[in-house]
């Protein structure tokens, strides 16, 4: 069961969610949160598997609730899914630095937001397809955005530097696989290590920190 708490200040956006997840098998929506600091204390005390956060809220707002609640240790099991209607590149970047594990827009289709959901709990990263596209393209046009210690990427291997640039193209550990023809446990070892040694807290993480730290050009093939 994939518990989620919805954090949204429209309360028929809130509605439509809790009735599209509590006809799904799999999903329990454990709280509903209207600004970023109810998301934190229900949070807090609900520990949900996923929030669906949204952007702009009054007070406190889901960028500052994201990186609250990703700073919390005791928090460390909760993913935070960013929803909204607003694909602005700057909230891709802070959402991504503030440790949320995915960003799509609220014009998904119900069916591919509950497979987000899905993706998320499971442990992967998931960004909208245009986003992501922005993102890259973003960073390479936006070098002085990089804000990235790289003494810790230079223990990584060739090897690892290749499976990371595939992590970076947005491929899950069964297409990394497939590329370099090797398992999908050792395209999964190879991703832990990678997060390991950069200490990115998700693949989301390990995107933009391979990004910022210009370990990985949008321009290389992948």
């Amino acid at each position: 069961m994939i518990r989620v708490l919805l954090a949204d200040d429209q309360v028929l956006v809130r509605a439509g969610f809790r009735v599209l997840l509590e006809t799904e098998d799999g999903f329990e929506v454990c709280g509903e949160a209207g600004d970023g600091e109810q998301a934190v204390a229900f949070a807090v005390e609900h520990h949900p598997d996923i929030v669906v956060m949204d952007v702009r809220m009054p007070g406190v707002d889901g960028l500052e609730a994201t990186r609250r609640i990703t700073a919390n240790p005791d928090l460390a099991g909760t993913k935070v899914l960013v929803l909204t209607t607003f694909d602005v590149d700057e909230y891709v970047y802070e959402a991504l630095r503030a440790g949320a594990s995915g960003f799509l827009l609220k014009d998904t289709e119900p069916v591919e937001l509950l497979r987000a959901l899905r993706v998320v709990a499971s442990g992967e990263a998931l960004l909208a397809p245009t986003v992501t596209r922005r993102l890259i393209q973003e960073f390479v046009g936006r070098p002085e955005n990089r804000r990235v210690d790289t003494s810790a990427v230079r223990e990584i291997t060739d090897r690892e530097r290749e499976v990371l640039a595939l992590v970076a193209g947005g491929m899950s550990n069964d297409e990394i696989a497939a590329h370099l023809v090797i398992s999908t446990a050792t395209a999964r070892t190879h991703v832990s290590r990678i997060m390991t040694k950069i200490g990115a807290r998700d693949r989301a993480q390990l995107v933009v920190l391979a990004y910022e730290s210009g370990l990985v050009s949008p321009r290389r093939p992948a």
